[in-house]
């Protein structure tokens, strides 16, 4: 018998709660009874009718980010029971019911963290320690620059920056109340993107030389500021476009200062390829997200059938942290 589940879909004029078919697991997956999730911004993308990857159009059932307790693993699934108290990235999380790839699947560390506490985590400790780490390749002592800092994975990404041994770390928002809570997770200087002044900043907090790590979620018009406040090479990782995907290039200043562009996505990443960026960050940051150490703010939370209110929420753009909607 088909068990039946709420769901929140893109119809065709946009939300919709509706009832549908629970899924079922395939061979290296697990169904996971869904208790929290959390937003992210690539949500109100295709909600809005864009693809996200492969994710999207009428009747996609929204969310990347969830957390709940395990109620059946396919055969090849190694590690993980039901009963389990996890939290997943995917897709089709919005639901109370959704399935995870065993490798996007990480046990809750302690009875004490709550799901809500959990749903936070998945997105922003997968991109960042991929970003800052793998891509960015960052080495103690070296100079760290956060722009959009203020986001949910930007927070993240100060505290991971300064728990892996990173010298002056700096991040950038053009919202005055958000920036002054920058230091809170892990930021030396709290720069304003606004300010035509903020790359002067930023090559004086580092006695001239430049910032050798930037982790770029703005992009657009920022790139070449970007460019400006990098040291001789530098490198630049690429995670998002908030500020624009495109605008005009300094070529010549990339050239001079020799910088490494790394752009990077989860979008064309093979199931494998996930897996191993989540067994990394595993491995570096277990013991630092089971303490509490690395952990996020929660802005508001929202019982599910107040979803669309948790996108208005979202669309203000007047939170700081993350915004969890309950499955209750």
């Amino acid at each position: 018998m088909t068990t039946k589940m709420k769901a929140a879909i893109r119809g065709e004029h946009g939300l919709e709660l509706v009832q549908i078919d629970a899924p079922r697991p395939g061979a290296e997956e697990v169904l996971v009874r869904v208790q929290a999730v959390s937003l992210n911004r690539a949500d109100l993308g295709v909600l809005a009718g864009h693809m996200h990857g492969n994710i999207g159009g009428p009747g996609t059932v929204l969310g990347m980010e969830f957390a709940g307790e395990v109620v059946e693993v396919g055969a090849g699934v190694t590690g993980i029971a039901p009963g389990d108290r996890v939290m997943c990235s995917g897709k089709a999380a919005f639901a109370q019911y959704a399935v995870a790839d065993m490798g996007r699947t990480i046990k809750l560390p302690t009875n004490a963290m709550t799901f809500e506490q959990a749903t936070t985590l998945p997105v922003a400790l997968q991109t960042m320690h991929d970003a800052l780490i793998t891509n960015g390749r960052l080495k103690k002592g070296e100079s760290v620059l956060i722009q959009g800092a203020s986001s949910g994975v930007g927070l993240m990404a100060l505290q991971i920056a300064r728990l892996m041994g990173a010298g002056t770390v700096m991040g950038t928002s053009g919202n005055a109340a958000r920036r002054a809570r920058l230091t809170e997770f892990g930021a030396d200087l709290a720069l304003d993107s606004n300010d035509p002044d903020w790359v002067k900043q930023a090559l004086e907090a580092t006695g001239g030389k430049g910032v050798d790590l930037t982790i770029d979620q703005l992009s657009g018009a920022v790139m070449n500021q970007s460019m400006a406040a990098a040291a001789v090479l530098g490198r630049i990782v690429n995670v998002g476009r908030l500020a624009g995907t495109r605008a005009e290039f300094d070529f010549d200043l990339h050239a001079l200062k020799r910088i490494d562009y790394i752009g990077v996505t989860f979008r064309t990443r093979s199931v494998q390829e996930v897996r191993e960026i989540s067994r990394r960050m595993t491995a570096d940051l277990a013991p630092h997200f089971a303490s509490g150490k690395l952990a996020l703010p929660i802005d508001k939370v929202f019982p599910f059938e107040q979803i669309g209110a948790a996108f208005d929420h979202m669309r203000e753009n007047k939170h700081f942290g993350k915004i969890v909607v309950t499955m209750g």
